[in-house]
């Protein structure tokens, strides 16, 4: 049978080194926020300690530890931001097609317009404007393609199995879990790319309106995935391990 893991994590006063990352995030979410402007993936890479994390970025953990802490001093934790750690499957499901998929739908066609449009206009001057249309194409299929998968099949699957749990389902479940997560890989590759070939989403001084928006909105982009995947990985799929 599967276990609900989350049920272990509770609000701590404070952390240690030795807590992950995710279940910092788990615990305290305005921490993304946090993790987000220290380049430390939470969501497909949050499965490691914080010491650990802050070892790859060259950062201190103890300084980081005093940051964490006192972030959560200034802003402490409502009920309603861990609400998800409790909630069923089923909600957590409907929630994340309602809010995130719905988001994908669209965003995506919006934010490859103004993609296409800065490449036409500017791509000639800019070259690594192309190498940003590329990636983003890449990155629209695979996420459109990916979320469908979802809603058609696994999500289906996994409600199911909540309320029919076997050993057999259980064992389809995890593989298809275990694709969903490389499927999050990828794409977490793919907005490692796009922030490099952006510098950052920082715009040239002689940017336009349109250029700059573009710059933003995929920006917004990648905080929308990453609070996607990080509800995925480290809240629902964690249900099925």
């Amino acid at each position: 049978m599967a276990s609900n893991q989350l049920n272990d994590i509770t609000i701590q006063s404070g952390f240690t080194s030795e807590a992950m990352v995710r279940d910092i995030v788990l615990q305290f979410p305005k921490s993304a926020d946090y993790f987000k402007a220290k380049r430390i993936d939470f969501c497909c890479g949050g499965a490691k300690p914080l010491a650990e994390a802050a070892a790859e970025k060259g950062l201190d953990p103890e300084a980081m530890i005093q940051d964490l802490n006192k972030l959560q001093e200034e802003h402490p934790v409502l009920e309603e931001d861990t609400a998800w750690n409790e909630a069923s499957s089923e909600e957590l499901v409907n929630y994340i097609v309602n809010k995130h998929h719905r988001y994908l739908r669209e965003e995506l066609p919006l934010i490859s317009q103004n993609v296409t449009k800065v490449f036409r206009v500017h791509g000639e001057d800019s070259p690594h404007l192309g190498e940003m249309h590329r990636l983003f194409n890449l990155l629209r299929e695979d996420l459109l393609q990916h979320t469908a998968k979802e809603e058609e099949s696994e999500f289906p699957k996994m409600l199911a199995y909540t309320q029919n749990p076997t050993e057999e389902g259980l064992s389809e479940l995890r593989g298809l879990l275990h694709n969903l997560e490389a499927e999050h890989d990828g794409a977490g590759e793919i907005l490692r790319e796009l922030r490099r070939v952006t510098n950052d989403y920082t715009p040239p001084a002689h940017a336009c309106t349109t250029y700059r928006l573009t710059y933003a909105r995929l920006e917004e982009l990648e905080g929308m995935t990453f609070e996607h995947v990080h509800l995925e990985n480290n809240n629902l799929f964690l249900r099925y391990q």
